[in-house]
C-alpha cells in the first residue's frame, strides 16, 4: 500500500472507495482485493472520479 500525502485522509478515502464500490455493485473488501477483475476495479475508480467531478461542479455554482 502506498503512503498518503495526508495520512489522516486515508480513512475518508477508504470510506469513499467503499461507497463508490457499493453504488456500482462491486463486492469490495477492506484491504487487499486481488479477486477483482480489471473491469470491476475500473468501475470503482470511474465512479469515484464521476463523484469528484460532480462535487467540484456543484461547488462552482
Amino acid at each position: 500500500m502506498s503512503k498518503s500525502v495526508v495520512p489522516e485522509a486515508q480513512e475518508a478515502l477508504n470510506r469513499f472507495k467503499m461507497e463508490a464500490a457499493n453504488e456500482v455493485g462491486v463486492n469490495l473488501n477492506q484491504g487487499y482485493n486481488g479477486h477483482l477483475t480489471s473491469k470491476e476495479a475500473g468501475s470503482v475508480g470511474g465512479q469515484m472520479v464521476k463523484k469528484m467531478i460532480k462535487a467540484y461542479e456543484e461547488s462552482m455554482r
